[in-house]
């Protein structure tokens, strides 16, 4: 294999192995790892599938797993099984960032709101939410139009918070109904009151200095080219990207 061809190790295998679906019938399968191999670096150059190496077999292949296993949820539970593998954290931090949709990544306006695709200032975008431990590693993901309110999907994304001692999050997330929702769930919301707040919350600055860990973590997950702009429009394929770039950065 080129050494500028991304292709998983015998260990990475391994953890990726027993998530799998098993449930083929007829004709077995083409070689798992090299698919993955093959899909993980079209991810991450950013490149056409038709364009993709053919150390990793035909480009059709590539796509069509990719895609069939979106719609199945294959990817997203592969994170999830993995990221859940690493136990319950100490502190959690929410956050979203914005990406650009290319234009070949939406059609017709009237579907974009199904797709999580919406207009804001940098124009057609979309919004990735997410869930970090302290240590940058990623829990969930949710996507919404470039346009929501970060407080209006936190409420959907803190459903799945994990049992964790406090959760950090910025000024966007400073309303009664996430500090009421977070601390429901056991925890301590450790958020930057807003200016106009006539009655200031608790807040710890110096416990909040770890909040970049989310930060930095999608920073991370856009030096996947197919990650930093979206050109998939169906919302289930890129929130497969998302979570195959977090999977491949952070839990193997």
């Amino acid at each position: 294999m080129n050494r500028d061809h991304f292709w998983l190790t015998d260990d990475q295998f391994s953890k990726i192995e027993p998530h799998l679906p098993t449930d083929t019938r007829g004709k077995a399968r083409v070689d798992d790892r090299r698919v993955i191999s093959g899909i993980i670096n079209v991810l991450r150059s950013g490149g056409r599938w038709i364009d993709a190496p053919p150390e990793y077999g035909p480009r059709k292949t590539l796509y069509n797993r990719y895609v069939r296993w979106a719609a199945k949820g294959v990817w997203v539970g592969l994170f999830h099984a993995l990221a859940q593998a690493g136990g319950p954290p100490e502190q959690v931090l929410i956050d979203s960032s914005a990406v650009k949709a290319h234009r070949f990544g939406f059609g017709r306006k009237r579907g974009e709101k199904n797709q999580a695709i919406g207009r804001s200032r940098g124009g057609r975008t979309t919004k990735i939410h997410a869930l970090t431990d302290a240590e940058c590693r990623p829990l969930s993901f949710t996507l919404t139009g470039g346009q929501v309110a970060d407080c209006r999907a936190g409420a959907e994304l803190l459903a799945r918070l994990p049992p964790c001692q406090i959760l950090h999050a910025d000024k966007g997330y400073d309303s009664n109904a996430i500090r009421r929702q977070v601390e429901g769930r056991g925890a301590i919301p450790n958020i930057p009151p807003k200016a106009n707040r006539k009655w200031k919350n608790c807040f710890s600055p110096f416990l909040y200095r770890a909040r970049n860990a989310i930060e930095r973590m999608f920073c991370r997950l856009k030096d996947f080219r197919r990650v930093a702009t979206r050109y998939d429009r169906n919302a289930a394929n890129f929130l497969a990207a998302v979570c195959i770039a977090a999977t491949v950065s952070y839990w193997l």
